[in-house]
């Protein structure tokens, strides 16, 4: 890579010539920060080696938290890229999840525009379409949103994607990204955004690939990665590392902003974990969840199907409803100490019904069917014919002892099975059944003694889980609470509950040691 000073120095001029638009800074010149100007002198100043006209990245990731500075930096690049990039006929857009988001960059380059005269005069400015046109090159600059179906066929120059972690699906930024700027010498994705709470959306994906490319387990050379904030690990209640976290401290936010803003956090675990995704950038799941999701991951050791046929296994079965997730879950009892319960789990929906789920739940189901992590059943509804007969051709596979089910949601598929010669177990879903084998499923993850695979919708469904807990110290996933999918965790439970029960051609393992009581 090699690096024009003359590039970045006509970017940086032009950014400074423009005027802050909000509170006490309105109608200052635009002084970059020194992190804003790191940011624009790479993107803009470094070239390649083999053409020096030609930028060296086509994407830029930048994540930080809030109040930094985001929104005026997204308009400033914005207006750059549509009158002092050399491209005729330019098409700059701001993306965002819905029109009002992807308003707010625009409505800030508006103001800039509002503050230059020179610009004003040549520059339309036409507000009901949300639109800018710069006459000179006839460019413009639009307001898009994740209404897609209109966004095929655009010539994209630049794009400012604000906000990615609020998108509800892939689907805009797969247009947005996908060709659309093929045409283009030098096209240029600007993505800014917070950290978010999902991590089975978009953003998280690209999140992990700039983390991969700055602690060197990737590289792409298009791909322009930065990071303002706190690893899951870090000390959240240090002020030092607040600052690391927010580079824009003193200018933009007062420390005394973030202060109030973590006393507020000490009051409720809701106000906590706001608190350490928009002020510390770290990911964090919008409400308190049961399984710390570090230590579950650290259970995801390579499970070969193959070197466990013909074990003894048990299994739980959650049937749902005919058109919501069913699962089947294996657990194969450790032969050994050493060895670790190993999971094996299965889900099925309903094939016609994948792409309203994946519109309606913004749920990443239709790839997680391409991998094959979710199998597909014909019609609108679950085949339970379908799934009766994959079961039994596990069953040839492997020595399914007792299969557990929710005895208040049997169907006639259980008399079925029960025909096909399998041990059938109804398994009451309240505090006494629930309790025992849910505390052991803590506890083997915490000792790492289970081995998961790493089945991302098995994770999916942990990560969903919330428990409730009764005056004794009771506790089980409460389906009500929880406010996504847990279907795999109930069913992982009850398939651990009878391995546990069975092992060794024994009792209960409760009856040796008792309950296990986890301090919390």
């Amino acid at each position: 890579m090699a690096y024009d000073e003359g590039k970045a120095a006509r970017v940086t001029h032009f950014i400074e010539c423009l005027k802050h638009t909000k509170g006490e800074f309105h109608g200052k010149p635009f002084h970059l920060l020194p992190w804003q100007k790191k940011i624009i002198q790479d993107v803009f100043g470094t070239v390649r080696e083999e053409d020096p006209s030609m930028r060296q990245f086509t994407t830029a990731y930048i994540e930080i938290p809030k109040k930094q500075g985001k929104s005026e930096l997204g308009a400033a690049i914005a207006l750059n890229m549509l009158v002092n990039d050399d491209e005729w006929k330019a098409e700059v857009y701001s993306c965002a999840s819905d029109r009002q988001q992807a308003a707010i960059v625009f409505d800030v380059a508006v103001d800039m525009v509002k503050q230059s005269p020179a610009l004003l005069k040549r520059i339309k400015i036409i507000p009901s379409m949300k639109r800018m046109v710069y006459q000179p090159t006839g460019s413009i600059y639009q307001v898009l949103s994740s209404e897609v179906a209109t966004k095929h066929g655009l010539n994209v120059s630049a794009c400012i994607f604000d906000e990615l972690h609020t998108q509800p699906t892939r689907a805009l930024y797969d247009v947005m990204t996908q060709g659309s700027g093929d045409a283009r010498k030098q096209p240029l994705w600007f993505l800014l955004t917070t950290a978010g709470t999902d991590r089975n959306s978009i953003c998280w994906e690209i999140h992990q690939k700039a983390l991969d490319i700055l602690e060197g387990r990737k590289a792409d050379q298009r791909f322009y990665p930065v990071i303002f904030g706190l690893p899951d690990d870090a000390d959240w209640t240090s002020e030092e590392n607040w600052y690391k976290a927010n580079p824009s401290i003193g200018h933009t936010i007062t420390i005394d902003k973030v202060r109030d803003a973590f006393h507020k956090a000490q009051e409720t675990p809701a106000d906590e974990n706001m608190f350490r995704q928009l002020r510390l950038n770290q990911w964090v799941k919008q409400s308190i969840r049961w399984m710390p999701m570090d230590k579950w991951d650290e259970c995801g050791g390579v499970v070969n199907p193959y070197d466990l046929e013909g074990r003894v296994c048990y299994a739980g079965l959650d049937l749902s409803s005919t058109s919501d997730l069913t699962t089947f879950v294996l657990v194969f009892p450790p032969l050994d100490e050493v060895e670790s319960y190993t999971v094996l789990p299965f889900f099925w929906l309903p094939e016609e019904t994948l792409p309203l789920r994946v519109r309606r739940d913004h749920v990443m189901y239709d790839q997680w069917e391409r991998q094959g992590f979710i199998l597909t059943t014909e019609g609108n509804v679950v085949h339970y014919g379908f799934i009766e007969k994959f079961i039994c051709d596990l069953g040839e596979r492997f020595n399914i002892r007792e299969i557990a089910y929710d005895r208040w949601n049997a169907t006639m598929m259980v008399q079925q099975l029960e025909d096909d010669g399998f041990m059938m177990v109804p398994f009451g879903q309240g505090f006494k059944d629930m309790s025992p084998p849910t505390k052991e499923l803590m506890r083997i993850v915490l000792e790492r003694k289970l081995n998961h695979g790493g089945h991302p919708v098995l994770r999916w469904n942990m990560d969903n889980a919330f428990v409730r807990t009764d005056p004794a110290g009771n506790l089980k996933i409460d389906k009500e609470k929880s406010t996504e999918k847990v279907d795999g965790a109930i069913a992982l439970v009850m398939a651990l509950d009878r391995a546990m029960k069975n092992q060794n051609g024994s009792g209960s393992v409760y009856d040796d040691r008792g309950f296990l009581i986890l301090e919390g």
